[in-house]
């Protein structure tokens, strides 16, 4: 009989998990306890907890995932969410987890091995300078990231990692829609176009989750993203 995580992930989000994905989320959830102990990787560490505000709301995003989209990089990647659940749901999508410290990576990089993940890689570096990195730059079709920013700011890390025609997924709380008002200017010189705002309601859990999903319409100016630390300071 399948749990109450696989039952809610695959009534909420279309999906059909496994026996042997829900072995793989065993996984994480001891590995993600276990190195908790030693490094601050999540506030969160109820078993039940982790597989509904990290699991389920990292899987959220599968339903607005362009259906050919064959690249993901999740920026400021945190303990690896969405990036690692994403990666073990869609196994012909290549992930990168992008963190500017290195600590966190070495958790990923560990359980991505442990579970046989080899299309996750990480990728230890600022988005500003993976921005302005050509082997990055306009290189994927899904950016995604999860309290890194507000959005204003947070456009400037994402859209010059997106192809054109490729998308943007902010994953946000209630201040969502404030801030892509907001981030109406940013969009305007970044080369990007707020397609919709989503609602993600996720059990026990009071409060909505939001998915900002913003198309990549234009190439992004080579001025952006501007150095390290500016898009925070100075937003568009």
């Amino acid at each position: 009989m399948s749990s109450p995580f696989v039952e809610a992930a695959n009534a909420l989000f279309g999906l059909t998990l496994t026996p042997a994905h829900e072995t793989q989320f065993d996984v994480l959830t001891r590995e993600l306890i276990d190195w908790n102990q030693r490094m601050n990787l999540t506030a969160i560490t109820q078993p039940h907890e982790i597989a509904v505000r990290h699991y389920l709301d990292s899987l959220s995003l599968v339903p607005h995932l362009p259906p050919d989209a064959t690249s993901l990089i999740d920026v400021g990647t945190g303990a690896g969410f969405p990036a690692l659940p994403l990666a073990m749901v869609k196994p012909d999508l290549a992930v990168k987890a992008m963190k500017a410290t290195a600590k966190k990576l070495m958790f990923i990089e560990h359980v991505a091995d442990q579970m046989g993940l080899a299309h996750l890689r990480t990728l230890h570096a600022r988005a500003e300078d993976a921005g302005q990195d050509t082997r990055h730059r306009a290189h994927y079709d899904v950016v995604t990231a999860r309290a890194v920013a507000r959005l204003p700011a947070l456009m400037e890390y994402l859209l010059p990692l997106a192809k054109i025609g490729g998308v943007c997924i902010a994953m946000k709380g209630v201040t969502a829609h404030d801030e892509a008002r907001d981030a109406q200017a940013a969009l305007q010189v970044l080369g990007g176009e707020l397609r919709e705002i989503v609602e993600v309601r996720l059990p026990d859990v009071e409060e909505a989750h939001y998915l900002v999903i913003v198309d990549k319409t234009r190439k992004t100016p080579i001025l952006y993203p501007r150095k390290a630390g500016t898009p925070t300071k100075t937003p568009l």
